[in-house]
């Protein structure tokens, strides 16, 4: 195993998502029913490849380290995009489902607090219509196109649902927000072909170390034919660019068994490869959280929120399909987690790519092997 993934026991058990700010805005509160639901959470030893077509419950596996350094449960972050209902008619669904405090940001922006699954933000997904986002803005002329603009725009730009990091543990109490969002007709990537929204997840790194962050990395671009076969992430994605795989030659360097660098080598190689938002590990949020100084003399003007998490951003969002679930795409993701930290079979699988001729679809079903071994 890779040095420093070693599983502890929680000293403070996390039960809920981090509290933030208040927003000075409209907030409304609601006590939601109370509801049972067996958890969906366990530890399996294999890993399922296919997603059912039918509203089954479907297992979430457990990741190979739980637990942070701090002891506690690892969280995770998970973003939704959707069109159809609005931001605002999309959280009160949510509040009356599960309780909360709803609060307007802004005419298109709301935020759902002490809810039963924890912190939400729902928004129309363009900084154009969150005047308080831009830098600039006049008071009172802005707001009012950002509101007149943004009622157009629903047709098209997408929704954002966002919750805040969630212990992982309690992943599975998420896929109730699906059923929530199709009860409101909200629809997805497959819906229709000039849609491109996306399923991300933000997963707490387990450790903040160099070797943590290469082994992660190495894991992704090397499964990373076989993932994206599984997933098979929608046309119109893959046109706009906006989950990018990483440049053959970087994939090259990093796989080999002899790359184990420090974390400044790490950033520099990383973003002389990838200056940008738009791959389908984005790594720019965490490499900014280890290092601002080294990401920002590269890329100044970018938006990056910096924070200990990767952004596995691959999946596609198809929110109106009744057997849908965020199960299977966090499955995946948790593959990759497992090669991550069998640094032996690692490094094995990286000479094995290195050696490689073919394609990168005969490469997937090298690298299936690994999958199910």
């Amino acid at each position: 195993m890779v040095a420093g993934f070693t599983q502890t026991k929680p000293r403070k058990p996390h039960h809920g998502p981090e509290k933030r700010g208040e927003s000075k805005n409209k907030e409304l509160s609601y006590t939601a029913p109370v509801h049972s639901h067996a958890s969906r959470f366990r530890v399996l030893p294999e890993f399922s490849m296919a997603q059912t077509a039918l509203p089954t419950s479907i297992d979430f596996l457990a990741p190979p380290v739980l637990y942070n350094e701090q002891g506690e449960v690892r969280t995770v972050g998970v973003e939704i995009e959707f069109v159809g209902p609005s931001a605002e008619k999309t959280v009160q669904a949510l509040q009356e489902a599960l309780g909360g405090r709803l609060i307007e940001v802004d005419p298109h922006s709301f935020a759902l607090k002490d809810s039963a699954i924890g912190e939400l933000t729902v928004e129309l997904d363009s900084r154009i219509l969150h005047p308080g986002k831009s830098a600039g803005s006049q008071k009172g002329v802005l707001p009012k196109i950002a509101a007149l603009f943004g009622f157009a725009a629903s047709y098209l730009v997408p929704c954002e649902l966002v919750t805040a990091p969630t212990p992982i543990d309690r992943l599975q109490e998420l896929d109730r927000i699906l059923g929530i969002l199709r009860k409101l007709g909200a629809k997805g990537t497959q819906d229709a072909p000039f849609y491109a929204f996306g399923l991300h997840f933000n997963p707490e790194i387990p450790r903040q170390d160099a070797q943590t962050l290469a082994a992660f990395m190495k894991s992704f671009v090397l499964l990373n034919p076989w993932l994206r076969r599984e997933v098979s992430p929608d046309r119109t994605r893959n046109l706009l660019g906006f989950a990018d795989p990483f440049p053959a030659d970087y994939v090259r360097m990093i796989v080999s068994p002899d790359y184990w660098p420090d974390i400044p080598r790490f950033i520099d190689d990383y973003l002389e490869a990838n200056p940008t938002r738009n791959r389908d590990l984005d790594l720019l949020p965490l490499l900014h959280h280890l290092d601002r100084d080294r990401v920002r003399a590269v890329l100044p003007n970018e938006k990056i929120n910096a924070r200990p998490t990767f952004h596995y951003r691959l999946p596609d969002a198809r929110v109106s399909d009744p057997g849908w679930s965020i199960a299977p795409e966090w499955n995946r993701w948790v593959t990759v987690e497992r090669l991550a930290v069998d640094r032996e079979k690692l490094d094995m699988v990286g000479s094995t790519y290195l050696a490689f001729e073919g394609e990168d679809k005969s490469w997937a079903n090298v690298v299936e092997q690994v999958v199910r071994s």
